[in-house]
């Protein structure tokens, strides 16, 4: 039965069978995936995988440092940043080296290793495809008369100014510029200011250089270095050296996200919630478990507080991947293989349900960051999902992949609110403003209706805009 899963050549059956007996794993007695049978678990329990990071991010005494922080560099703007750096970060600065000079972008353009460039412009390049489309869509408006001279229709215009948080904490994450820069771009925001902390430790204040090289690549010239939580501090109110914006977008930790939520409370728009990562894989008995494996290791790597959660009807298929998981978990350095076992088995895992239909609801519910349809007829899975940060059809469409290089939004809602927006694209940078038209002889046809509406509301002087003109 499990041989006939797995489709794939038989020596790599071999070796993962091969490789758990190696390392000592009979998957019942040393799991490294949590398995939760749906049906089965308590409510509690429930609210809790569905909650994951979330709750974290709303923790009422994470909240309240974060609104000291924020108290903090409204009062005293670049001193402030310059002490909680230091304080979380372990980096001095003074207020002049927030601002990263166009010397040190452009050195650590020119000094970037040529491979990892054209990683980046392949990156740029599919992303720039993929929002362009998505602009060319929108940008230009839309019209219609949906009576005989009744026209209603939109126009759209970029932002004036958006800020980007970039994180560094736990890696150096120029992917992330890519994701959200290329799309503030294309939809022509005129204010592009990028944020991210310096290296941890450095004593230089030094930032990612490859993130920098995306910026040059970009075009994108104001650039800053501060703690994450002061630094989202420092876009909704602006100090002296870095500007205020009106919207704040890019991934983090929960102290990061709870920053973002935060600005809002002072007119500073963000895009929710774009927390701890998180990702859930649809699959039957017909799915490869070696590369289901790959795909949940893939997300799990990010840290302790990420979710990868395996949803299928198949618990021989479970039996595979966890063999799977045994083999290649130990090729990861210890802090991944930390964070992975945590992913797997705290807040993600296995759930099983009854039913590839159920596997579908199921991930309805949960409203993932990244979705991975791995069944007979992914398609056909795909027409019952409504509720995904993105869906990537077949297990020749890898997480990894989109994560870096296929183009679509990879900075996507966590914690359920992909049940609310979507992920980063130009669109988030855009502002609609509705028009209308009307003919005498269609505004003579509203007179009834709106009289009535304005009447019953008590606004006589709205009911004058017909009664007191002269409709013909």
């Amino acid at each position: 039965m499990i041989g006939s899963l797995r489709g794939r050549p038989s020596v790599r059956r071999a070796a993962c069978r091969a490789s758990a007996r190696r390392l000592g794993y009979p998957p019942r007695k040393m799991p490294i995936l949590t398995v939760r049978r749906w049906v089965d678990l308590p409510e509690p329990e429930r609210r809790r995988i569905l909650a994951r990071s979330t709750a974290a991010i709303f923790d009422p005494g994470l909240m309240d440092g974060i609104e000291a922080i924020f108290r903090n560099v409204a009062d005293r703007g670049d001193a402030a940043l310059v002490e909680i750096t230091e304080r979380f970060d372990r980096v001095r600065l003074d207020s002049g080296r927030l601002a990263v000079p166009a010397a040190e972008i452009e050195a650590a353009h020119a000094g970037l290793d040529a491979e990892l460039l054209g990683g980046i412009r392949e990156a740029i390049a599919n992303s720039r495809r993929f929002n362009e489309a998505q602009l060319a869509e929108t940008a230009v408006g839309w019209q219609r008369e949906v009576r005989p001279g009744f026209l209603v229709g939109e126009r759209f215009a970029p932002i004036p100014s958006a800020g980007l948080f970039v994180p560094t904490g736990k890696a150096s994450y120029p992917s992330v510029l890519c994701q959200i820069g290329t799309p503030a771009v294309v939809a022509g925001v005129p204010q592009i200011v990028v944020v991210l902390p310096p290296l941890p430790g450095s004593a230089t204040g030094a930032v990612d250089p490859a993130t920098l090289a995306v910026a040059r690549e970009l075009g994108i010239e104001r650039l800053f270095r501060a703690n994450g939580p002061a630094a989202i501090a420092a876009l909704t109110f602006g100090t002296e050296t870095i500007p205020r914006v009106l919207k704040v977008v890019g991934p983090g930790s929960p102290a990061v996200t709870a920053a973002q939520v935060l600005a809002q409370r002072y007119g500073t728009a963000t895009q929710m919630l774009c927390g701890p990562s998180e990702s859930l894989l649809i699959a039957d008995d017909s799915a490869d478990p070696w590369r289901l494996a790959i795909d949940l290791l893939n997300e799990a790597e990010h840290g302790t507080d990420s979710a990868a959660t395996l949803v299928t009807d198949s618990p021989a298929l479970v039996t595979a991947v966890e063999a799977a998981v045994a083999e290649q978990i130990v090729g990861l350095p210890a802090i991944r293989q930390s964070a992975a076992r945590a992913a797997l088995s705290d807040l993600g895992g296995v759930i099983l349900v009854g039913s590839i239909d159920e596997a579908v609801a199921f991930a309805n519910l949960y409203a993932a960051e990244h979705v991975q349809i791995a069944t007979r007829d992914p398609e056909a899975s795909l027409a019952g999902l409504r509720y995904a940060g993105e869906a990537l059809l077949g297990q020749d469409t890898p997480i990894g992949a989109s994560s870096f290089t296929i183009g679509i939004p990879a900075t996507l809602p966590t914690g359920g609110y992909a049940r609310l927006n979507g992920g980063v694209t130009a669109r988030t940078f855009l502002t609609s403003t509705s028009t209308a038209r009307l003919s005498p002889e269609a505004l003579a046809g509203l007179a009834g209706p709106t009289l009535a509406l304005a009447d019953h509301e008590g606004f006589p002087a709205h009911a004058n805009a017909f009664r007191l003109r002269d409709l013909g």
